[in-house]
């Protein structure tokens, strides 16, 4: 998935890099969530990743507690890695300078500056860089997109789920709207660049050319209201808030056990006659107001109540075991150490706990293909020198551009490949 041909000495290729993106040349300038991540899973996949980063640093850097043991957050940490790191001051020439070297060696540009960022430095996608580097996938993550009644104005994932109904539906239905308990937005952005990236990617193998991978938060955010956007589609009714049940089948929730929360599923009536079963209440299949699921879902404020009954007395563990054992999807409520200590968590390699990286593994395996053993983020500036003396600058010109601010306050730390 190279691009066609580039200067050889434009851009350092891992040799001993594995994974299906091996050799793909990715510059990441963007921060925060969305972008970092795509970036990320790009390198997971053997990309060749350089994050530029302002003189002051991703603000995520600092986005804590909890931090690691070089300072970084630990927020910070799990967007970031298998990445080099350059330090950049943008905002002056020199710095433009260096990153127009960059994107001309660049297969896949990821940013999510302000809308017109790029542009006023004489960078713009279509504005510039399309005629001078037709092979360039441009990724531009943004908030509502650059164009529009709202085009260009800065989005930011609790808001986009707030604008984009997510909130309105997150939450009991007495109660005030809820985020989401994590940055889904963002999250799911990510994947959409990542994906909307592999498809670009395989548009110019056969077309040679690159293109404009426009991804917004918006459009993120109401792709995910499925069922809500379906079923206002078909009668016009706002949907509301269910809590933890499920809006179109039931039973669906969570229920107290004597051993702690406990989700159960009885999506369809074999699994629900199942349920009622090991509950010790097979009678209750019988009744016509739980008869099918519509029947389950009008008189679920009746169901609910019998069902936390009997739940209610039983230990979480114990009843996970009787229900999958006769085909009822259920689990205990884990908090977040306990789901990622879970034995087949473990088993499926997505937790990562070595001497070089702690942490969440990678979501895509294969058959045939490795993918990146993880390693920790660089701290700001690390590679700088290295990568400019493969982008053919000398000493003397580093130098220089160490005297004229470009990397901000610290010099770029030298190692043999800058010699």
């Amino acid at each position: 998935m190279t691009s066609p041909a580039r200067p050889a000495d434009a851009w350092e290729i891992e040799e001993d890099t594995v994974g299906i993106l091996r050799g793909l040349r990715v510059l990441d300038l963007s921060r925060v969530l969305a972008g970092p991540y795509c970036a990320q899973m790009l390198a997971d996949h053997g990309a060749n990743v350089i994050k530029v980063e302002g003189p002051a640093g991703d603000e995520t850097r600092g986005w804590g507690p909890p931090f690691v043991t070089d300072g970084t957050s630990a927020y910070y940490h799990g967007l970031n890695r298998n990445k080099r790191n350059i330090s950049l001051n943008l905002a002056a020439e020199p710095g433009r300078a260096v990153l127009t070297r960059l994107i001309a060696g660049a297969d896949v540009v990821v940013e999510n500056f302000k809308t017109g960022t790029m542009a006023r430095w004489g960078l713009g996608f279509e504005e510039t860089l399309v005629a001078r580097h037709p092979s360039l996938i441009y990724c531009r993550i943004s908030g509502f997109g650059a164009d529009g009644p709202m085009g260009g104005l800065l989005g930011y994932d609790a808001v986009l789920q707030a604008y984009g109904g997510l909130m309105s539906v997150n939450g009991y239905p007495d109660r005030e709207p809820l985020r989401v308990g994590v940055p889904i937005v963002d999250m799911m952005t990510a994947n959409l660049a990542f994906s909307g990236i592999l498809l670009a990617l395989h548009e110019r193998n056969a077309s040679g050319r690159g293109q404009l991978v426009d991804v917004a938060l918006l459009d993120t955010v109401v792709s995910l209201l499925h069922p809500h956007s379906a079923a206002w589609a078909a009668d016009g009714r706002t949907p509301k808030r269910t809590g933890g049940a499920h809006p179109v089948v039931a039973p669906y929730q969570v229920f107290s056990t004597t051993s702690g929360d406990f989700f159960v599923s009885a999506a369809n009536d074999r699994q629900f006659a199942a349920l009622m079963t090991v509950l010790g209440r097979p009678d209750l299949t019988a009744d016509p107001r739980f008869a099918d699921n519509a029947a389950r879902i009008t008189h679920i404020d009746e169901l609910a109540p019998l069902l936390s009954e009997l739940i209610g007395t039983r230990d979480a563990t114990q009843l996970a075991q009787e229900l999958i054992s006769v085909g009822v999807p259920c689990s205990p409520v884990n908090d977040v150490g306990t789901a990622l200590m879970a034995p087949q968590v473990r088993h499926r390699g997505m937790f990562v706990d070595t001497e070089e990286y702690r942490g969440v593994g990678v979501p895509i395996s294969f058959g045939r293909s490795a993918t990146r053993p993880p390693s920790a983020p660089e701290p700001r500036g690390a590679s700088s020198a290295s990568i400019l003396a493969r982008l053919g600058y000398d000493r003397e010109e580093i130098a220089r551009l160490v005297a004229e601010g470009v990397f901000g306050a610290t010099e770029p730390p030298s190692d043999d490949r800058s010699q």
